[in-house]
């Protein structure tokens, strides 16, 4: 057991042991471990313990020296990560956001600079939204503008999608009616993590765009009923696409629960919400099912709010990219020819440029 600040430490020696950063154990200029795990001693006890400052020594049975940094173990330790928020975020409402006045990008800014890059990633991280202005409304330009910050991701819609009312796909996004909120690809084993929508055309009425912070409604849930959080966070429920339209034929089921937690921390990841594409509930047992239903109200409740509601209206040259693991969007329904298209990222490679860029992610 160590003390360093605020923070108490317990360490076991196998796992100081295992996380040596010697030059015959670590790899610094790969950032991998040489060290094999499965060669240490799982009763392995260090011949000698002192610390020098602020510097943990333990010589271990065969001389082999390990040397820490105090502040090194804390920030790493089990206890230390249990203190850290990996991602820093601003939940919001429509008014919070509306005053927070979050700039748009400016395209050529977006694409050419890493101050403009950097700009939109950090809004994006902490709002789950972030908007591009002055693309030129094409599809062609809106995959130029997507790829600047990630990977493509290539889904059953392919890669870059054109979106009307044509009911070309089995969904009821490809229609003219109203769409309540929700998150996309629920029926992914993992959800798709970033969404982009550019409007390229709309000679009608209506079809705005709703967008709800999903992590702000699950954490009043928390609040108000703890109870009720926990079990969106462990049910497990399916939710299935099933697809039979023209050359199109699907069946995609992803499964886990509403509500997703780092178990060291608690703080929520990821929502996977969406009432159109949930299967039958046949993975929660009898007792608990209607306690499910009593949680699902509260979350679906508190998402309904009216003053969490944020309607934008897309317009041809705005780009919208959505957190697709945390922020909700729906639609308004709409009259007259609506063109979209758009794509889903890759979220490792939008935090991966976020990182290179000195943003924590």
């Amino acid at each position: 057991e160590l003390s360093y600040g605020s923070t108490v430490m317990r360490l076991d020696f196998v796992w100081l042991r295992d996380h040596c950063r010697s030059a015959s154990c670590y790899n610094a200029k790969t950032s991998q471990r040489s060290l094999d795990t499965a060669s240490v001693d799982l009763a392995i006890q260090p011949r000698a313990v002192r610390v020098d400052g602020s510097t943990l020594f333990l010589t271990w049975p065969d001389g082999h020296v390990t040397r820490y940094g105090l502040e090194w173990l804390a920030k790493n330790s089990y206890e230390g990560q249990k203190q850290q928020v990996v991602h820093p975020r601003i939940l919001w409402n429509a008014e919070i956001y509306q005053q927070a006045q979050v700039p748009s990008t400016d395209c050529q800014r977006f694409l050419h600079t890493d101050e403009g890059l950097k700009e939109f990633l950090q809004n994006f991280l902490l709002y789950g939204i972030a908007f591009v202005e002055n693309v030129t409304p094409t599809k062609e330009h809106t995959e130029i503008v997507a790829k600047r910050v990630s990977i493509i991701r290539e889904t059953i819609y392919g890669r870059m999608w054109y979106f009307t009312s044509d009911f070309s796909r089995g969904d009821t996004a490809y229609t003219k009616l109203a769409l309540d909120r929700h998150t996309d690809t629920t029926y992914f084993q993992e959800p798709c993590g970033i969404q982009v929508f550019h409007c390229l055309k709309h000679e009608g009425t209506g079809g705005r765009t709703l967008l709800v912070d999903g992590f702000r409604a699950a954490e009043e849930v928390r609040l108000q009923a703890p109870e009720h959080f926990e079990l969106l966070a462990k049910v497990p429920l399916r939710h299935e696409y099933v697809e039979n339209v023209g050359g199109c034929h699907n069946h995609m089921v992803g499964v886990g629960p509403l509500l997703n937690v780092y178990p060291w921390n608690n703080e929520l990841y990821l929502i996977r919400y969406n009432n159109y594409d949930r299967a039958v509930i046949n993975t929660v047992p009898h007792p608990v099912v209607r306690r499910w239903y009593h949680a699902h109200r509260a979350l679906t409740a508190e998402l309904r709010r009216p003053h969490n509601e944020l309607w934008v209206k897309l317009k041809p040259g705005k780009a919208l990219f959505v957190d697709n693991w945390r922020v909700l969007h729906g639609r308004e329904a709409f009259t007259g020819y609506r063109q979209l298209c758009g794509c889903y990222l890759t979220r490792d490679d939008v935090l991966n440029t976020a990182r290179l860029l000195g943003l924590q992610a």
